[in-house]
């Protein structure tokens, strides 16, 4: 995908924190989509990194606990600024240290996340905000809702840069950029893709880390 032209849109209650969009027909691990959303700079960049965290901590009240934030899709950095920004806010932590834990899980072969015995004091009989780059079909997220249950953690919210759906499960989804604000993003399953039936290539498989380019 040489010569990569972004559209590049503000977010509406911060003009500084921007999503970079590229028109075309992708595929990812659960659909094919006809717009890329690039949250790599977001999520990098130190500036970017804390605008969108104060945009999503705004959107969590004091009366909602958070002792620790699973970070997906590489989000770290933004998880490390949306701490600070929840607890400038008075989010409360019920944990032993009053402080909030911000973690990257490990994955399994099979895609399953996993907490080494050293680290799931963080997770297990405590309040977790799960934080993603974004959300298009919602079913990554819903298998980490699965498997932090598992280790006994209880999810009291999950956020992203950009959702393409509301809420998974029990979970409402708090996002910076929605649908309505791409316009022309579409997502399909990959048998029902319209693009594919019309001959359409694929211009490249993608993730919240980056694309990889088919020729």
């Amino acid at each position: 995908m040489s010569g990569i032209q972004y559209i590049k849109i503000p977010a509406r209650f911060d003009p500084n924190v921007v999503l970079r969009v590229v028109s075309g027909h992708f595929a990812t691990s659960q659909s094919h989509i006809t717009k890329y959303m690039d949250v790599a700079a977001m999520k990098s960049r130190c500036n970017e990194a804390k605008g969108a965290a104060r945009l999503l901590a705004q959107r969590y009240e004091a009366t909602i606990p958070v002792d620790s934030i699973v970070c997906l899709d590489g989000m770290e950095v933004v998880g490390t600024y949306l701490a600070e920004e929840l607890t400038k806010v008075g989010v409360l932590s019920y944990n032993a240290h009053k402080s909030l834990y911000v973690l990257n899980p490990e994955y399994s072969t099979a895609g399953q996340i996993i907490f080494r015995d050293n680290i799931q004091m963080a997770i297990r009989e405590k309040n977790i905000l799960v934080l993603m780059g974004s959300v298009t079909t919602g079913r990554t997220l819903e298998t980490a809702l699965e498997c932090i249950r598992y280790y006994k953690g209880n999810v009291t919210g999950a956020c992203a840069v950009f959702s393409a759906v509301d809420r998974v499960d029990d979970i409402d989804i708090h996002a910076i950029f929605h649908p309505d604000d791409v316009k022309g993003f579409a997502s399909y399953r990959p048998t029902e893709c319209p693009l594919c039936k019309n001959g359409e290539r694929i211009h490249a498989i993608v993730n919240s880390f980056g694309y990889s380019a088919l020729s």
